[in-house]
């Protein structure tokens, strides 16, 4: 018994024995193996520990007009930060930094005592200010710098520049939608520190430089904005209107020259609201800012009104249901199916040709075009003008139109979507078509974007944008051209002429939803030369109070716009003008 005891005891012992020679041996092959092939590994690792990393900013691109004019710049800043296990008097450092920067002795304090690798104090600091903080030598306090940006003309195409966040990232408008291209890159430096932290001196330095931004081109013009807003702003506060937008823009290429939303905001002061307003909840502010930054000409629908029977017009000639020496009557109003739907002229126009159906802007007889064309080739008109889809602007959040769906269309809707009433679009998208139907019938993409140009001035990228061609005839666009010349000549868009120049045009003015609330939207649309357009313009003015009619308060102010400049683009007067007239 004795002895098989013993021997179990010794296969047990031996047993152990083999086991932890196992183990020694894997442990001895795993240290092996992490000391002679994974040494390179382990010792960048242990580098790792005694390098502290910050970051050399980027300066971002920046944004030109069409001219070469500075419109969104950069401006040094500096941030202000702390490394905790080099501080050595927290006292002397709170009680200069709080003072310097303006801020709370209780905030600075929190942050200057947290036990951390770099701890922010504050960004965006002036670079007055933090060459003061930096003059004082302080241990553990460090005074990077850094770019914000700035926008020179404040207020100016807010809507359309965007601006950026505290990581000078782009929040809105083009600033967001070039991001990939202004941003740049961010360099590094590694410095060297003992195991608690703190710098070594005399020990070199790891650098990567930083990849500033590429710089961007634009088609917008700093003094056709200028003009265009300036109009606006006299029609705003003589109208006590809700807001006014304009859209200036080149008929031929889609490039964008002013493009307006008053009221403005201020670009350097994105967050502060144009309102005064107390007591909101952060929420409410945040709603309140959101609406601030909308621009109106691409991001909001409205329900367009008689410059829409440009569109009606254009379909009804292109597919030979009218011509211009058709005849028409209106009695001031039209039935269709159970609905008697009137005309602006409640007395009627009586007897009228196609020309002078146009000049007055007769319900009765765009909702005939309309019923003559019939809801299917209408539809295919809407598709082969491009108005069912977006524009493709080179902006964030275009909306899109608000059309009746085919099937849905029954003949009453026609007879409103025919005169521009029952469905909504957006001013961009009113200004597209419009463009592509009297330029000869190409769909042009409208856009802001020109060149990407590196930090010498070198382009190296032109932007490019689609082309639709043969949208309808050169033919039919001729005429348009020349009904909407007559509009202005002596029709309702009277108040757009401009003596010297050949105009075209079409005025509306919408009623707003709910139709008994008596709201209204004035609108004109204008272009120029009428026989080969090389700007047009739109204005729509939301709420004005007295007078609302778009002939009356609306064209005049295109026509003060085309007087800044038509001279300023280099269109000269057609010395004709007034003879023809004479004649």
């Amino acid at each position: 018994m004795l002895e098989w005891n013993t021997t179990s005891s010794r296969r047990k012992t031996i047993v152990f024995l083999c086991c932890v020679i196992v183990v020694f041996l894997v442990l001895s092959i795993r240290l092996s193996y992490l000391m002679i092939f994974r040494a390179d590994y382990y010792n960048e690792k242990a580098d790792e520990l005694h390098q502290r990393e910050r970051t050399i900013k980027a300066a971002r691109g920046e944004i030109y007009d069409r001219n070469g004019v500075l419109i969104a710049a950069n401006k040094t800043v500096c941030t202000i930060s702390v490394i905790h296990s080099q501080i050595t008097d927290e006292e002397k450092v709170i009680a200069i930094l709080s003072e310097e920067l303006g801020l709370s002795e209780e905030n600075v304090r929190k942050k200057v005592t947290k036990v951390s690798a770099r701890e922010r104090i504050q960004s965006n600091v002036e670079k007055e200010i933090g060459d003061r903080i930096r003059e004082y030598n302080l241990d553990g306090v460090k005074v990077d710098e850094d770019y914000k940006r700035y926008y020179p003309y404040g207020t100016l195409a807010s809507k359309v520049l965007g601006f950026t966040g505290s990581d000078n990232q782009g929040i809105i408008g083009l600033e967001v939608q070039y991001e990939e291209y202004l941003k740049g890159t961010d360099g590094l430096i590694l410095t060297v520190t003992d195991a608690k932290g703190v710098e070594l001196e005399n020990t070199a330095e790891d650098r990567v430089d930083p990849i500033n931004g590429n710089h961007l081109t634009t088609s917008l013009d700093v003094n056709i904005q200028q003009y265009a807003e300036q109009a606006a702003q006299k029609v705003l506060e003589k109208k006590n209107a809700k807001s006014v937008s304009v859209l200036v823009m080149n008929p031929q290429n889609g490039e964008i020259y002013a493009c307006v939303n008053l009221p403005e905001f201020d670009l350097n002061h994105p967050f502060t609201l144009t309102t005064e307003e107390t007591g909101l909840t952060e929420k409410e502010k945040q709603d309140r800012l959101n609406q601030m930054w909308r621009n109106r000409c691409i991001n909001d629908t409205y329900e367009p009104g008689s410059t829409f029977k440009i569109i009606t017009m254009s379909a009804a000639l292109e597919e030979g249901v009218a011509g211009l020496s058709d005849n028409f009557s209106c009695p001031g109003f039209k039935i269709v199916e159970d609905r008697k739907i009137r005309c602006h002229k409640t007395s009627g126009h009586g007897g009228e040709t196609f020309v002078q159906a146009v000049m007055n802007s007769c319900n009765p007889v765009f909702i005939e075009l309309g019923l003559r064309l019939g809801i299917e080739r209408y539809y295919d008109y809407f598709q082969q003008f491009g108005l069912l889809t977006k524009t493709g602007i080179d902006l964030p959040g275009e909306a899109g139109t608000i059309m009746h769906k085919k099937d849905g269309m029954g003949l009453v809707e026609l007879a409103t979507v025919s005169f521009g009433q029952s469905f909504q679009i957006t001013p961009i998208q009113l200004v597209t078509t419009v463009s592509s139907l009297i330029n000869g019938g190409n769909r042009i993409t409208p856009h802001f974007g020109v060149d990407i140009r590196d930090d010498q001035g070198v382009v190296i990228e032109t932007l490019t944008y689609p082309v639709k061609e043969g949208v309808l005839s050169k033919e039919t666009s001729e005429t348009v051209r020349y009904v909407l010349e007559q509009v202005v000549d002596g029709g309702s868009g009277k108040n757009a002429y401009l003596e010297g120049y050949h105009i075209g045009g079409k005025t509306a003015t919408s009623e707003k939803l709910p139709r008994s609330e008596n709201k209204y939207i004035s609108s004109f649309l204008g272009f120029a030369p009428a026989s080969d357009p090389q700007v047009i313009a739109l204005i729509t003015i939301d709420e004005p109070e007295g007078i609302y009619y778009g002939g009356t308060i609306a064209a005049p102010v295109v026509r003060e716009i085309f007087e800044n400049i038509l001279p300023y683009l280099g269109i000269e007067e057609d010395i004709e003008t007034e003879e023809e007239k004479k004649d």
